[in-house]
């Protein structure tokens, strides 16, 4: 989970995510929607690809990079305690406004 979270703290490996979450693309469409050299481009997809993130397979000179949503469960799981928490806390807050609505009429 540790290289999942590091991958995911960088702008530009999520902004590849984002793309890969709609579709498959090439490293070349990668680059050109991130506003970094492509070298740079090729260390995030390595980054992604180690993290288990993204798979990557070659079709002819082309490598197509694709989304593995299943590398980002464990951090859901994580989350999901954090969420629960949240939700707790909203709902307290909800319940308390709706308190102070009857008691000002």
């Amino acid at each position: 989970m540790n290289a999942v979270l590091h991958a995911l703290a960088d702008e530009s490996r999520r902004t590849v995510l984002e793309i890969l979450r709609d579709r498959p693309a090439t490293a070349g469409e990668l680059a050109e929607a991130l506003p970094i050299a492509r070298p740079g481009v090729s260390r995030h997809l390595r980054v992604l690809r180690e993290a288990g993130l993204v798979e990557v397979r070659q079709d002819a000179q082309r490598r197509i990079y694709t989304l593995r949503p299943e590398a980002l469960v464990e951090v859901d799981e994580w989350l999901a305690d954090y969420r629960q928490l949240w939700e707790n806390r909203l709902g307290a807050l909800h319940t308390e406004i709706a308190r102070g609505k009857k008691a000002r009429r």
